[in-house]
């Protein structure tokens, strides 16, 4: 299902881990962005989509609510994209000790 920056013109429902979202940036070009985690703040009662997108080496993310509307809050989508980034370096941690023979 392709968006465009981040609002559809169809209803849907909410974003899933590897779906693609299409983003229009301000100068007209088309990313796609993959759903790479969704993180649920309990106290507030959201859920938030972190999405990746690789261009040549280039990392970017960006930071959606569940229905794919990026958030207008940097400072929320920063904390956001913090909190997944350190908990994907636990996890990777982990797989590696896990994984590790002696």
């Amino acid at each position: 299902m392709t968006n465009s920056n981040g609002e559809s013109d169809k209803p849907r429902g909410p974003l899933a881990l590897s779906e693609t979202l299409t983003i229009e940036t301000n100068e007209g070009t088309m990313l796609a962005f993959e759903v790479v985690g969704i993180l649920q703040d309990a106290e507030e009662g959201a859920s938030y989509a972190v999405l990746h997108h690789e261009e040549e080496g280039d990392d970017e993310f960006i930071v959606t609510d569940l229905d794919g509307n990026l958030l207008e809050d940097d400072t929320l989508a920063q904390q956001i994209l913090d909190d997944f980034l350190a908990f994907a370096d636990e996890d990777e941690g982990r797989v590696a000790r896990n994984g590790e023979t002696s």
